[in-house]
This record gives structure tokens, C-alpha cells and sequence, in this order.
């Protein structure tokens, strides 16, 4: 006879390089964006939803630090037809639907979008191959005031999420200015792409790294901690020399900065474009109000893609915080953006400017519970008890008053049998109240609303003089239901 074995069961597990979102973690995000997308909308943007499927060939070559389009994205190929792929950002979405809907929308084109983006990568602590983000761009203008417009728009959403002025610094500067520096070291032309982009690379870690990191990757090459070697620029002292001095062009006051850059620029004709547009871009938000305590020209802000074309922008919170290890260090960077007018080119052939930023969504997030600007745990739902199977419509004709008046609440709807195990669950549901009517009360139209939220701190320390005066258990008329519990979560 056949040994017939049982079927393997699935682990229940998450895959590797993804995670599950419970209700204060989504509730958390969810007022986030919603808060970011009131000001977005204010400034005359409207929302976009994508699919999060694209086509391997609509979304390019443009994935950060690869060549080959369908490396680092989750991609199949269907019926032997188009490789399909989930998207890994929210900008090449935005200008496929530019060159698509070209004719039917308006231009400038502005908008905003937010939702998860996906990324094969090798995860590793804290990073994770589905993440969200939260972006807002404008297409079709060129314009450095649309590029102002998203710096002031930053620095707008950051306060408005609760990170204040003073923790945070919008830096500004420009590709422009990046391109005339390497024209005046010397690396020029399309035989120069590679040394070009290990030098934006290093660039891009200063922070990091500190000059010295900086100045050996722009040479043969820098050993890292662990004994790896990464291969360097192979730029000769007095290229170098040019590079590292932009690096550290950044001065007291933006005009001294603009001054320092026109000078390492020389006679470059695209880098002198670019210090005016800074220029522009700096008179612009000053005329709105946004001084050098919210944005700033700094040279040092490279970012790391390809595609930008002009200004470049990154949010950087200031403040400290502790890590693992507890060491205190710089939060960092939480947003970063810039102007990319070649992208939609791909679709259409024709140049169509374009400029926009991103917020790291979880980054941002994590800067909010460290300043104490999320509650870290949601209320839950009033919760009412069930005493009587057989009364279950009594208990369903309350919640439903509790609803209809806009209060979160439900029934029990496990083994009623034990009430002690309501309570728990009403505990583990972070319930601020629990309604109880068992056969006496009902007879005398009453119910008892328990304060859950008391009944826990008098628990923890029966003396605390400003609860004397509160019991944590009232009778009340069963007409006065839903006053009586609007009260009570007021308190």
C-alpha cells in the first residue's frame, strides 16, 4: 500500500526583505501623508495614482546604480510578449503617463503621488525591498520658480508633519555647477562617463566618509573597514584639487557661496548657467519668506541619479539621535529631488522639462517618533460586551448608535462564555471603554461604560491623587449611551 504523505504546510512566514504593517504603524503613515498631501494640495497639485506594473521598456535604464533595465526590479515576461516589472520608484511612471496623456493634460503639469515601490535587491537591516514613497513633481515647466516652489513646498510639509524649524535644512545646488567644475578638472566628454560617475559618487558621500574618504575614491581607490577596496577616479592631484574645492565651496551666507562657485566654475559656460540659476532660485524663495534657516545653497548635494539636469535638492534633519550602539549620530537625509528634463524625451523625442521630489516615507516616519510627534499606539474601538447570547440584538442596536454617531466601536463577537476574556480582549484592542449590560441593567435601562484607560493607571498606582475623584466604572441611563461615552473619551 502506498505511503501516502501529508502535504507540506506553507510557513507562515513574510519573504525576505518584506514586512507586515499593523494598525498604529498604517494609522501613523496614514495621517502622515495625508498631512503632506494638504499642503501639496494647497500649492495647486493634484493626486496620481499609477498601476504598479509598468513595462520593463517604460521604465528605462534609470534604476539607481544599474545598466541593464530589468536588473534590481521584479520582472516576468508574459506570453512571449512584453517583460512586465513592478515599479521601483514613482518618477518613471509619471513620465510614461506625461507622454501618454500628453494631449489631454494640462501644462505645467503638477502632481503628487504616494504609494509602495518595489526593489530587488539584497535586503538587509532596515532596508527592505518594498517601501514607500511619497513624491510631487512638475512637468513641463523649466522654470527654475517650479524648482523653488518644490523647495518651499518641503520645507512646508516637513513643519506641517511636526518637524520644526531649526531641526531641518532643505540644501540646494546644482548639477549644473557639478558639470562646469569637471569641465574646468578636466573630465569633459562622453570617454570621461566613468571617472564622472565615480566622482559624483564620492561626492555624494562626504558625509560619510569626510574629505579624506572623498579624496581617495577621486585617486586609485579607498580600503573601507573591512578590508574592501573600492577603485577609485584615478584623477591626478591638481584635478582633484578642483573637485575637493567644490566640496568645500559652501560659505556663511548664499551669496558668498554663489561667489566661491562662480569662481571654481572659470569660463564654463554650463557651470555659470548654473550658479545664476541658483542665484534665481535663492532670490525667488527669499521673496516668499524661506531664509537660510529653512533653505540653503550647499554645494555638497550631489545626488546620486543620472538623469538630473539642474538644481538638485535634499532634506536633511538636523537633530541627533541615538543608535543601536548608543552612540549619538545625525539623523540625515528623509527627502531628496531634483530636475531631470530628459526622461519624458524617451517617449517622445522632444525635451519636456521636469522637476520633483521624493520623501522617504519610513525615514520620515522614524524622525517623527523620535522627536515624540507620533502616538506610537492607536485607540481602539469602544467595545461592547456581550452578557446574553440571546440579547445580541440589544448589543448590536448600541453599537450601531455609537457608530452612527461617529464613535469607533464594536460588538464581541468570541465565546461570550467568559467575560474576563472580553476584558482582556478589549485590553489587547486598546480599548479606551467597555459597555456592559447584563439582564439587571437592562430591566432597569441602564448600562455600565468602564474607563479601561483609568482602571490601567490605577492599577499601576491606586494613590495617584488626580484619579480620586474619577471612578473607573459609572452606571448610566441607556438612553444617555452615547453621551455618556462621548464624555468619557473627552476626558
Amino acid at each position: 500500500m502506498a505511503n501516502d504523505k501529508p502535504a507540506r504546510r506553507p510557513k507562515a512566514e513574510t519573504p525576505k526583505g518584506f514586512r507586515d504593517y499593523f494598525g498604529a504603524e498604517v494609522t501613523e503613515r496614514k495621517a502622515m501623508l495625508d498631512a503632506i498631501a494638504g499642503v501639496y494640495h494647497r500649492y495647486g497639485f493634484d493626486p496620481l495614482e499609477t498601476s504598479a506594473v509598468e513595462t520593463v521598456e517604460a521604465l528605462g535604464k534609470f534604476l539607481p546604480d544599474v545598466d541593464r533595465p530589468n536588473e534590481g526590479v521584479f520582472a516576468w515576461q508574459e506570453d512571449e510578449a512584453d517583460w512586465l516589472a513592478l515599479r521601483y520608484d514613482l518618477t518613471a511612471p509619471l513620465a510614461r503617463v506625461a507622454a501618454q496623456y500628453r494631449n489631454d493634460l494640462p501644462s505645467p503639469y503638477r502632481r503628487y503621488a504616494m504609494g509602495p515601490v518595489w526593489r530587488n535587491e539584497k535586503p538587509g537591516p532596515g532596508r527592505f525591498r518594498q517601501f514607500y514613497q511619497c513624491d510631487a513633481d512638475t512637468v513641463g515647466s523649466g522654470s527654475v520658480a517650479a524648482d523653488a516652489e518644490i523647495c518651499a513646498m518641503l520645507a512646508d510639509a516637513l513643519e506641517t508633519v511636526g518637524i520644526p524649524r531649526g531641526d531641518y535644512v532643505v540644501k540646494v545646488n546644482n548639477r549644473k555647477v557639478l558639470n562646469g567644475v569637471m569641465e574646468v578638472a578636466g573630465l569633459a566628454g562622453d570617454d570621461k562617463d566613468a571617472e564622472r560617475g565615480i566622482v559624483l559618487r564620492a561626492i555624494d558621500k562626504i558625509d560619510r566618509l569626510g574629505p579624506e574618504g572623498v579624496r581617495a575614491l577621486l585617486g586609485e581607490g579607498r580600503k573601507d573597514e573591512s578590508g574592501d577596496f573600492t577603485k577609485g577616479a584615478g584623477l591626478n592631484e591638481a584635478q582633484a584639487a578642483v573637485v575637493m574645492g567644490f566640496t568645500n565651496a559652501k560659505r556663511d551666507s548664499g551669496a558668498e557661496t554663489v561667489a566661491r562657485l562662480h569662481e571654481l566654475v572659470g569660463r564654463s559656460v554650463i557651470g555659470a548657467e548654473g550658479v545664476d540659476e541658483l542665484e534665481q532660485i535663492a532670490s525667488l524663495l527669499a521673496a516668499q519668506g524661506y531664509g537660510p534657516d529653512r533653505i540653503v545653497i550647499d554645494p555638497g548635494v550631489v545626488r546620486g541619479l543620472g538623469y538630473y539636469t539642474g538644481p538638485v535638492y535634499e532634506a536633511e534633519l538636523t537633530f541627533q539621535i541615538t543608535d543601536e550602539k548608543g552612540r549619538p549620530r545625525n539623523f540625515g537625509s528623509v527627502a531628496g529631488g531634483g530636475r531631470y528634463d530628459g526622461l519624458v524625451k524617451r517617449f517622445t523625442g522632444q525635451d519636456v522639462p521636469a522637476t520633483g521630489v521624493s520623501i522617504g516615507v519610513d525615514r520620515l516616519l522614524a524622525a517623527l517618533r523620535a522627536k515624540g510627534r507620533t502616538q506610537g499606539e492607536s485607540e481602539g474601538p469602544v467595545v461592547v460586551t456581550v452578557m446574553d447570547r440571546d440579547r445580541m440584538a440589544d448589543y448590536m442596536a448600541m453599537v450601531g448608535e455609537l457608530r452612527q454617531a461617529g464613535i469607533r466601536a464594536e460588538v464581541y463577537l468570541g465565546n461570550p462564555k467568559n467575560f474576563g476574556n472580553q476584558l482582556k480582549y478589549a485590553d489587547k484592542r486598546q480599548s479606551p471603554i467597555a459597555v456592559i449590560q447584563g439582564g439587571n441593567e437592562a430591566a432597569e435601562g441602564k448600562v455600565i461604560l468602564k474607563d479601561l484607560i483609568l482602571g490601567a493607571k490605577i492599577a499601576e498606582s491606586a494613590t495617584l491623587e488626580e484619579w480620586k475623584d474619577r471612578p473607573a466604572q459609572v452606571l448610566v441611563d441607556r438612553a444617555d449611551l452615547v453621551a455618556e461615552v462621548r464624555k468619557m473619551l473627552e476626558k
